[in-house]
């Protein structure tokens, strides 16, 4: 039973924890590095993620800095985020490539919204099925004599509860994503 709520636990954290890196590559009218994280630039054969070829840091509020330590890789690293889905065109001067966020209409900031209320929506299902797969567990377990009707009863409220707590953590990253989205 311990077993089947702790596997449970660990994966209700885990869809957390994917939420958040979700939220951390969407560009909020600020400069953030997250937006680089799944870019990757085509080096000697081998997708390679930016952070791993350059240092990206924050110059300004809306500019983000990237200098590669190779500079025959600056080239490449270019071509990888034009071809990405960040919708920036960087600025390159052969030796440091720089991204500056345009400030966000108020349109493609609901937009944003939107996105950002889906991807908890797909979380909460996420950890709906993740609370499914444990009761049914656990009512096999009882099927077969492993469990009495009170330590499932038992069982199933520890499950729902852990669901109730992650489903709330889910809601609260997204209550904080959008209200960082409208911020001017």
């Amino acid at each position: 039973m311990k077993e089947v709520l702790a596997k449970a636990e660990s994966k209700m954290g885990k869809t957390i924890a994917r939420l958040e890196s979700d939220y951390a590559a969407i560009r909020a009218g600020r400069a953030n590095p997250a937006v680089l994280d799944k870019v990757m630039v085509d080096y000697y054969g081998a997708p390679t993620p930016v952070n791993q070829l350059a240092a990206v840091s924050v110059a300004e509020a809306r500019v983000l800095t990237i200098q590669p330590w190779d500079g025959s890789v600056c080239r490449a690293i270019e071509r990888a985020i034009q071809t990405s889905d960040i919708g920036i065109n960087p600025q390159s001067d052969g030796k440091t490539i720089r991204l500056i966020f345009p400030p966000l209409t108020e349109e493609k900031r609901k937009d944003i919204v939107k996105d950002v209320s889906h991807m908890a929506e797909e979380a909460k299902i996420a950890l709906r099925s993740i609370r499914r797969d444990a009761m049914e567990k656990l009512k096999a377990m009882k099927k077969d004599g492993e469990l009495t009707e009170d330590d499932l009863k038992q069982a199933e409220k520890k499950t729902q509860e852990l669901t109730d707590k992650y489903v709330k953590q889910a809601d609260e990253r997204s209550a904080t994503k959008q209200k960082e989205v409208l911020t001017l």
